[in-house]
């Protein structure tokens, strides 16, 4: 019995017996028992009875209530046998019911799913569900991901209980049922569709995995496209950044991952070549070197190409095209690039799809009337899937291996035109909403970010969800949104708000609480309120101290951004005193590798640059950048950081020349990686401009800032500070002071 079913009995016990002790009158009654003393403390203990079984029936009920909801939400939303019941593992047979992808049969072969041809990463992945826990795979659309798992699961795992929730509404009541088993597996393909504060969290992971006398796994897969998303969001050049986008990314690190790659090794080619008389298999073999074997047995590089051919102009009667098809697929597969991971809705593409039309040639394509586009486009083919897949409530989901397609030859700041997500965000719920908005931040996008955000309290506050575990992260987030946008007022006005409101539901000790006012006081600081900064990161700092104490990765994170402030008072001296005692902690207890080390050295390096020790602070950054160079590659951006500040401190030496060498470097990693719209772009651009107007190249000088500036007008606004900031430079350098 699991821990509910005993929970529901032992309160159904209790009634019963409560139940029994108020009938104790009657009972006195019938026995003709008459001594007044007995009935007179019967009667008053029966009316005390009385009230405390209505208490203990209510939550009774609310359990039994409880126990009904998650029954039918297993039951309507997992896969279940013909009885209802959950299934073993070795009783799921089929495994498209899982997220595999069907085969192109061809009509050559009978069934849709061929031979398994065992992966490199076979043994480790069964050692790891063997082992129990939260297991992750890797890869890209079609690599064969879900197949690997299935066939592991079923190899290791055959007598558990098989939980696979069909999408987030039944991970709740999927997520309780785990927890209540001795043996299960929770299934979730797909993972990025049930991530999130409403869906799977650290907390549900610990909550399923954590504990003995237990075997149960979570399986899961992930494309790579969505967790190069889902990481990226997180790494914000400050704490305060990456903690607004923690919540999935926390998650992930809960899981041993393993990667699957889309194209098959040697030792894959040679076990697939013993399944050959597959012809399926055998003409996968033939394309190995330019796709996976799997993804050709799921026909992806096929549907790909009628989908490319279908932009071609309709003008042969004979041999028509859907170019107006290809445009909704175009636009379903721009909305899943914006983040957006549920069904899209036909009434959002129509409203969207004429922008990728017109961007091809419009009424020149001679367009196909709408109802023949929507045919053809949801249409399966090679016996597989359709390129739009129907779902429920006149919604499609567009076939991944496109989108995947698309985002690996996409350029960094290729973005999906704001217009079509500000449409989106019509017709979405808050979980979608915050997935927008996290993606457009990493993207730099944050007037589109802010958008989301809103979008989010909106949708939750109109639900009366004033309660609502999403609201004071979303509000968080808000207020960063803010301050990256230059509107510091609102950012502090917010910042406090959610701090006020999180002390007061949380608790002044809560870790969410401490996390808040430690955003807070950022706020304030880059507001140049500083002896209020001061103040806040001190009372957070005690209570961190006290609670988690002093070498706590929590307390070494405020009081690094603390040194930051006594730097912006002047305290130089005793910000770098406390930034020596927190590197000796830092390369103790994190390692000398760990980001937050580094982060030290960083804020190290700017002090020693303030004080003007230069070559103490060239020395400390070359060696950072060293570090994140070999660590996280060069177009991490925290070495991209590194590297301007190198330039830094090289200006400041007045080795202009090689402060504009790092500057460029710099600016073509950012370019390339993050786009030429992109605000570490623009800082890069204008860092740049700087050095060369100190070397008196002006025209180079005012033409990078020319650039700068026209970007920062239209996507930050004339008002903010970096706008302001560039406008000024430019009149300074086209004043040419030196000339």
């Amino acid at each position: 019995m699991g821990r509910n079913g005993w929970r529901e009995s032992r309160l159904l016990l209790i009634v019963a017996a409560l139940a029994l002790l108020a009938s104790t009158p009657a009972v006195l009654t019938a026995l003709k028992v008459t001594d007044p003393w007995a009935v007179t403390l019967a009667a008053g203990g029966a009316a005390v009875l009385v009230s405390v079984v209505v208490v203990w029936q209510e939550r009774y009920k609310r359990v039994a209530q409880q126990r009904d909801e998650h029954a039918l939400l297993l039951r309507d939303g997992c896969l279940v046998l013909s009885t209802g019941r959950l299934p073993k593992v070795t009783q799921a047979k089929d495994p498209l019911q899982l997220g595999v992808h069907p085969a192109f049969t061809g009509g050559l072969v009978p069934g849709r799913i061929p031979a398994y041809v065992g992966r490199d990463i076979d043994a480790e992945l069964r050692e790891r569900l063997a082992a129990g826990g939260f297991v992750l795979l890797i890869g890209d659309s079609t690599a064969g991901k879900s197949r690997a798992a299935y066939e592991a699961m079923r190899a290791v795992l055959p007598h558990h209980v098989l939980i696979a929730p069909r999408d987030r509404a039944a991970l709740p009541a999927a997520l309780a049922r785990a927890a209540e088993m001795k043996r299960c597996v929770l299934w979730l393909s797909d993972l990025e569709k049930y991530l999130g504060a409403e869906g799977l969290t650290r907390t549900g992971v610990a909550r399923v995995v954590a504990g003995e006398g237990h075997h149960r796994v979570i399986l899961a897969t992930l494309r790579a496209a969505e967790q190069a998303r889902l990481v990226d969001a997180g790494t914000e050049p400050d704490e305060a950044g990456r903690t607004a986008f923690n919540e999935a990314r926390e998650t992930l690190e809960q899981a041993e991952s393993l990667r699957l790659d889309r194209i098959f090794s040697a030792a894959e080619r040679d076990r697939a070549r013993a399944h050959d008389r597959d012809p399926r298999i055998a003409d996968a073999l033939a394309h190995a070197d330019d796709y996976g074997i799997a993804e050709c047995m799921a026909a992806g590089p096929d549907l790909l190409r009628d989908w490319q051919d279908a932009w071609s102009p309709n003008t042969d009667p004979a041999a028509p095209t859907h170019p107006r098809a290809a445009a909704l697929i175009a636009a379903a597969i721009d909305i899943r690039r914006a983040g957006y991971t549920s069904p899209v809705s036909r009434r959002i593409l129509r409203a969207v799809h004429e922008h990728y039309l017109n961007t091809r040639g419009g009424a020149r394509l001679r367009p196909e009337p709408l109802t023949d586009a929507w045919e053809w486009a949801t249409r399966s083919r090679r016996a597989t899937t359709a390129l739009l897949q129907p779902e429920e409530d006149d919604c499609v989901r567009v076939f991944d291996y496109l989108a995947d397609a698309v985002q690996r030859r996409s350029a960094p700041d290729d973005h999906v035109p704001e217009h079509v997500v500000r449409t989106v965000m019509t017709d979405c719920d808050a979980q979608d909403a915050h997935a927008i908005a996290m993606t457009a931040h990493a993207q730099g996008r944050y007037g589109l970010a802010e958008a989301g955000w809103r979008t989010v309290l909106q949708i939750l506050e109109s639900a009366g969800g004033e309660n609502d575990s999403m609201i004071l992260p979303s509000r968080s987030n808000l207020a960063l949104t803010l301050r990256r946008l230059g509107r510091l007022d609102e950012a502090e006005e917010e910042g406090r708000v959610v701090r006020d409101v999180t002390t007061r539901v949380m608790g002044e000790e809560h870790p969410d609480t401490l996390a808040c006012r430690g955003h807070y006081a950022a706020s304030l600081a880059a507001l140049g309120r500083l002896e209020e900064a001061e103040r806040e990161f001190r009372a957070v700092l005690e209570i961190q101290t006290r609670v988690l104490g002093a070498e706590h990765p929590g307390s070494l994170n405020s009081r690094g951004n603390f040194t930051t402030v006594l730097a912006g008072l002047g305290r130089l001296e005793e910000a770098e005193a406390e930034l020596r005692v927190l590197l000796e902690i830092a390369n103790r207890v994190l390692g000398p590798d760990h980001l937050g080390t580094l982060a030290l050295r960083d804020t190290l390096a700017t002090v020693l640059t303030d004080q003007g020790h230069w070559e103490a602070a060239e020395t400390e950054i070359r060696a950072v950048l060293e570090i994140r160079s070999r660590t996280m590659g060069t177009a991490h951006p925290g070495t991209l950081t590194s590297r301007n500040n190198l330039a830094i401190v090289l200006r400041h030496q007045g080795r202009l020349a090689e402060a504009a060498d790092q500057h460029r470097a710099e600016l073509g990693i950012c370019t390339r990686v993050m786009g030429g719209e992109h605000p570490e772009t623009l800082t890069s651009r204008y860092n740049l401009a700087s050095v060369l107007a100190g070397l008196r190249r002006w025209a180079e000088a005012e033409a990078e800032l020319r650039a700068v500036l026209g970007i920062q007008t239209r996507v930050l606004g004339p008002d903010h500070p970096d706008t302001l900031a560039s406008r000024k430079d430019l009149a300074i350098v086209r004043a040419r002071p030196d000339s």
